[in-house]
């Protein structure tokens, strides 16, 4: 018997596989759980279009995030903080200014998607923001006293 995994089962497949199991464990077990559908010619065709248009959703979101990291560009952030006389700043700063600091030039970029290196002095920093999985941009932070 052939079946369409709506989740992934570990041992038998991922979503979206069409597998054969027995007849029994299709019947009384995937199925009424709602963890497959029977493979039958209509449910295969609409397995394929769903599955271009997701391949297409993802091409599409790529592209956008390709976009953004060109927008960016080689930008320099510049950020103050209070800072000692050797130059060691007082706190930190957090991903959360960076975000801020890149919505006020216009890229509304969750700070979850930016990773900073830990700072601890003046200087310039280099920090990535994770615009998708496949997409990953660096831009600099020029940390100056107040």
């Amino acid at each position: 018997m052939e079946i369409i995994l709506k989740t992934d089962i570990a041992g038998l497949g991922y979503k979206n596989d069409v597998v054969a199991v027995k007849p029994g464990y299709g019947r009384n077990y995937l199925i009424p759980q709602g963890f497959a559908d029977m493979a039958t010619s209509s449910n295969k065709k609409i397995l394929a279009e769903n599955l271009k248009q997701a391949a297409h959703k993802a091409d599409k979101l790529k592209k956008d995030a390709e976009e953004m990291a060109a927008a960016i560009g080689e930008i320099v952030l510049d950020i103050a903080a209070k800072a000692g006389e050797n130059g060691k700043i007082f706190g930190r700063v957090t991903n959360t200014q960076i975000a801020d600091v890149l919505k006020a030039k216009g890229f509304n970029i969750d700070r979850k998607k930016i990773t900073v290196e830990d700072v601890k002095t003046i200087g310039v920093y280099k920090a990535v923001i994770d615009l998708h999985k496949e997409v990953k941009h660096p831009i600099s932070v020029n940390v100056v006293a107040e």
